[in-house]
């Protein structure tokens, strides 16, 4: 399909009509689309970004088939996830342990306000699991309650932006 090694190490403003491929030295990726992005299209990019480290998503629609049981996606070497100008549905995504599997030392950005809907304000157990992987956690907006935040993100170093 491609003539040439794909050499580079990012690979900008993918939209959900991205077909796969495989692209072993790209590290970085963004999405951005105006329509929703779904589970299948996570599963192409891991398969299709097997070394993927850093990860941003700007996408403010809710996805359509978020509630289906589907197959768990292993990101093996993600490490830097931006999820602060997305919908909630892409936080829920990729803190619900079934849905996607993280490892650990994970570095987080993400609003509060959707952190906190989607975390049942802290207390959910379906998104606890991926979260106890997060190491570093930068969340933008006004902390309601810290301590809880804190508390669910035990292993995180919080950093706020107002």
């Amino acid at each position: 399909m491609y003539s040439y090694p794909y050499i580079w190490t990012f690979y900008h403003n993918i939209a959900n009509h991205f077909r796969g491929g495989l692209f072993k030295s790209v590290r970085e990726i963004s999405l951005y689309d105006e329509h929703s992005f779904e589970h299948d299209l996570f599963l192409r990019i891991a398969q299709s970004f097997p070394f993927l480290t850093k990860l941003t998503i700007h996408n403010y629609e809710a996805q359509q088939n978020n509630h289906l049981e589907q197959s768990t996606i292993k990101y093996s070497y993600l490490l830097d996830i931006d999820l602060v100008k997305t919908h909630h549905d892409y936080i829920e995504q990729f803190l619900n342990n079934k849905k996607i599997c993280l490892l650990n030392d994970i570095h987080l950005r993400v609003g509060y306000n959707s952190l906190e809907k989607v975390t049942n304000n802290f207390t959910r157990d379906e998104t606890n699991i991926n979260s106890l992987k997060i190491v570093c956690r930068r969340v933008c907006g006004q902390i309601v309650e810290r301590s809880k935040l804190q508390e669910y993100f035990s292993y995180a170093k919080i950093n706020c932006n107002y």
